[in-house]
């Protein structure tokens, strides 16, 4: 008969936690190192300017934290918490009382498992001297009743190697006594299932299961409901939508991003210094100040935290100094958080295929990386240390002349400006085409690739041969088995070797940022966009010496339907660097299918046409479509013209 009893010293549910607890923490554990590991950046390479360096330096001690002052995230809290649980669990069981122990004559007697009878006897007879209840006194702790029990338990022990009965039962039920009861614990302390304590059980079980948990699932479903495919708010998304139109413009772009962080982010109560900063931007600014406030709040009422986001955005734009710490943070919060809302703005426009607004968006990245006033001309040299949004647009777009002139004058800030220049970013085009695989023509509909071809290269570095047909018809060949191969494969970019990400030049981005481009397709005469921009970033070095040092990437369209030749406009704009944007006129060409040789249109019509021992066949031949027809194997026709002699030769001995 089993016996059920609960779980007086918590040992068995001290068991039951300590497993639950490195079942769960064991991976979470694991998995978060992993992630630590994997998300640690290598922080010495890219531009090497000292703006440069001293950002990354200040990234990297926000994402470490100090000895002092460590970072502790959330999740790494609660881990550790949990850790701590489990030493706390393994000290109680490890230092608890067993309650069933196996039953073990030779410990209780003190003796080895070897001891013959004419020893245990013995020493049955020194422990009788010693602990008989005539001759132990009892201590302060003792009992004369506890003092009676020991010396029961080394009779029986006795017994259970020298009687045989006894021993019998020992070996048989691992008791002396014979057949025991079943002794099952149930793991959980027998305060929860008193009568007295229900009321308090069912409450904490309704709290949990009644209230915690539906709220928990629900905050989650209508969280997730709340947020679009890109990660931001719902309401956000439709402001996007209502704010822009085919003809938006710089302002416009920046009056929709202002208006997002009404639902995007948290802002504390506090504006010390942010009416001083406001005031620095309309000093500034001017009118554009108020023009840009009015393309937010109509009437020019702008309030609350579409005020703080365009003043926090703007007072980076102009490159002032906040002195409030606090206001600083949330200024690199809201920096931080611009790129996603501005790439949901950007997959707004392109689905709606405006060209105009989607130009905007791409370019005002770069004047958030670069803390430079939006629609402004702004020549290159404002991006370098030392130089700001003022230099003069009229001294030419040209970095290396720039750099040579400020060597021959001796200016002090040579040094920085050169560092930056040779950690700049500018993208040369190898090669750009149209391509259909397995076809020479581009005719109607068909699926087209757009294969260009890309590396960079320093301003300061001469120009490098950009034509793939300049080398050897071996080499040309090779390339272009590369290249099929890569228009077959799934991917967007081309397999390289990856290296060490290059930082981009960007020493007023509060965060790590990789050079980035956009390749869109576009006609510029309707203002609409051929294929949805893609996103190309670990575009390779320009390396005279290596046999490829360039990169492919490729765009999948359908051709128009009609026969014609179409001329486009393929751009190229950075996000990390204002001016660094190219665009360049290509045509595609679309051909009559007639204009395939004969071979080519039969390969067609053979792929296009079910074989006529098909179902697909009889299917058409039954519409009275064409089928493809199946030719007899050879030996079907050897027995074919057999079986025919042999009929002609019974006609002609019936004749006989």
């Amino acid at each position: 008969m089993a016996n059920y009893h609960y779980d007086e010293a918590g040992n068995m549910a001290a068991y039951f936690l300590i497993s639950v607890l490195v079942i769960i923490l064991l991976p979470v554990t694991l998995s978060s190192l992993s992630s630590v590991s994997s998300k640690s950046p290598e922080l010495d390479s890219g531009c090497q300017c000292t703006p440069c360096l001293q950002r990354r330096a200040d990234v990297r001690r926000r994402l470490r934290g100090s000895l002092l002052t460590p970072k502790f995230t959330r999740k790494t809290l609660l881990i550790i918490a949990g850790w701590v649980a489990v030493a706390f669990l393994s000290f109680k069981v490890g230092h608890a009382e067993l309650e069933n122990k196996v039953y073990n004559p030779f410990e209780i007697l003190g003796i080895s498992t070897g001891a013959t009878e004419k020893e245990i006897k013995s020493h049955f007879k020194k422990l009788s001297r010693v602990y008989h209840p005539d001759k132990v006194k009892a201590t302060i702790n003792q009992t004369a009743e506890d003092i009676a029990n020991h010396f029961v338990d080394i009779t029986k022990a006795y017994k259970s190697l020298t009687d045989e009965t006894i021993r019998r039962n020992w070996e048989l039920f691992g008791h002396p006594d014979g057949r025991q009861e079943i002794s099952m614990g149930i793991a959980l302390p027998k305060w929860i299932i008193e009568g007295k304590n229900n009321i308090w059980v069912l409450g904490v079980y309704g709290i949990l299961f009644g209230g915690a948990l539906p709220t928990l699932v629900g905050r989650w479903w209508f969280g997730n409901r709340q947020k679009t495919k890109d990660g931001i708010n719902a309401k956000t998304a439709a402001a996007f939508f209502k704010a822009l139109t085919d003809t938006s413009g710089m302002n416009e772009v920046i009056g929709a991003l202002g208006k997002a962080y009404r639902w995007e982010t948290t802002w504390a109560s506090s504006t010390v210094g942010l009416e001083e900063l406001e005031k620095q931007i309309d000093d500034k600014m001017g009118n554009q100040w108020r023009e840009v406030k009015e393309l937010v709040a109509p009437g020019g009422k702008c309030e609350g935290t579409e005020q703080r986001a365009l003043v926090l955005l703007y007072a980076h734009f102009l490159r002032l100094k906040i002195s409030d710490e606090a206001l600083k943070q949330e200024q690199a919060k809201l920096l931080l958080q611009a790129p996603m809302l501005l790439n949901a703005l950007l997959g707004i426009s392109a689905a709606r295929s405006w060209l105009s607004p989607s130009l905007m968006v791409m370019r005002l990245h770069a004047y958030v990386m670069q803390a430079l006033l939006p629609g402004k001309t702004v020549a290159p040299q404002a991006q370098l240390p030392g130089f700001d949004g003022h230099v003069d647009v009229s001294e030419g777009k040209d970095l290396a002349s720039f750099i040579s002139r400020l060597e021959d004058e001796g200016d002090i800030r040579i040094t920085e400006a050169r560092k930056a220049v040779e950690g700049w970013s500018r993208l040369d085009v190898v090669d750009m085409s149209f391509k259909v695989i397995g076809e020479r023509l581009v005719t109607p509909s068909s699926i087209v690739f757009l294969l260009i071809k890309l590396r960079l290269r320093q301003p300061l570095q001469g120009d490098a041969p950009s034509s793939v047909a300049e080398k050897p018809a071996k080499a040309i060949r090779e390339e272009k088995e590369k290249d099929e191969k890569f228009l077959n494969s799934r991917k967007d970019a081309e397999d390289i070797e990856e290296g060490a990400p290059a930082w981009a030049h960007a020493p007023h981005w509060p965060g790590l940022r990789k050079p980035g481009w956009w390749l869109v397709l576009a006609d510029d005469k309707s203002n609409r966009i051929v294929v949805p921009p893609l996103k190309i970033s670990d575009v390779p070095a320009s390396s005279p010496g290596k046999e490829r040092d360039y990169r492919c990437y490729k765009l999948q369209f359908q051709a128009p339907p009609n026969v014609g030749l179409f001329t486009w406009k393929v751009y190229l704009v950075s996000d990390t660097l204002v001016g660094e944007e190219s665009c360049r006129d290509i045509s595609l060409k679309i051909d009559d299918i007639s204009a395939l040789n004969a071979e080519e249109q039969t390969a067609e019509d053979e792929i296009s046409d079910p074989e006529e021992d098909t179902l697909a066949g009889q299917m058409a031949a039954m519409r009275g479509g064409a089928v493809k027809r199946t030719l007899a194997p050879e030996g079907s026709e050897d027995e074919s013209s057999t079986d025919e002699e042999e009929q002609d030769g019974a006609d002609s001995s019936d004749s006989e």
